[in-house]
């Protein structure tokens, strides 16, 4: 789906954590900063940082550094923040609860309009306000509120079929937590958070560390 002309992907996946940071600055009541001392915080180096925001434009001015609010502006209409992003979650087992309750999703332009699942004791129920609708709605509601973000938090057996049946209502980007490598079109992005594989790739170290 990445366009020749697109940044590289591993530019628009840091974006959201200079946004987190620069929240942050102003939470502080700090409203100038320089690109060393942002990066100090999210371990980049001053470098990347104004390699990656030259891909958009240009942002600060040598000496000065960055008005915290306008660079935070910029991103958030990089990143498509100024508007609201309906999303639908499949899976509301204990994972897809809590995703369902995180606060932080409305906060930061993502509102979910869809919790599905196949446990007819848990259809009709609501969860943060949200009514659980069997999977043969999905279609239906996805199409109906425009909705083109979906999370899945289903067992691996299900998630293939559950991203086909996405995918074919319209959705183009999907987070899936279940621990499978989505077979998806070109044209859809998949991210994938797996806290059993992150996990495995730090007891690499924490083996080494025993075996020396």
């Amino acid at each position: 789906m990445e366009r020749l002309d697109d940044p590289p992907d591993v530019v628009i996946r840091r974006l959201p954590l200079y946004a987190r940071s620069l929240r942050y600055l102003l939470d502080e009541g700090i409203h100038s900063v320089s690109s060393q001392e942002l990066g100090e915080r999210i371990n980049v180096t001053a470098a990347q940082i104004r390699k990656d925001l030259s891909y958009f434009g240009e942002f600060g001015k040598q000496g000065i550094g960055y008005d915290v609010e306008k660079l935070l502006n910029h991103i958030e209409r990089i990143l498509g923040l100024t508007q609201s992003w309906p999303v639908v979650l499949v899976g509301v087992g204990y994972l897809g609860q809590a995703i369902a309750r995180y606060d932080g999703f409305h906060s930061q332009g993502l509102q979910i309009i869809g919790l599905f699942d196949t446990d007819p004791q848990k259809v009709g129920q609501a969860v943060a306000g949200v009514e659980i609708s069997d999977y043969a709605h999905m279609s239906e509601v996805i199409r109906g509120k425009g909705a083109r973000l979906a999370i899945i938090a289903v067992p691996a057996a299900d998630a293939q079929p559950v991203a086909d049946i996405l995918i074919d209502a319209g959705i183009r980007a999907i987070l899936c937590y279940a621990p499978i490598i989505l077979q998806t079109p070109e044209h859809v992005w998949v991210r994938y958070i797996d806290p059993v594989a992150v996990l495995h790739s730090m007891t690499y170290y924490l083996a080494r560390e025993h075996l020396a």
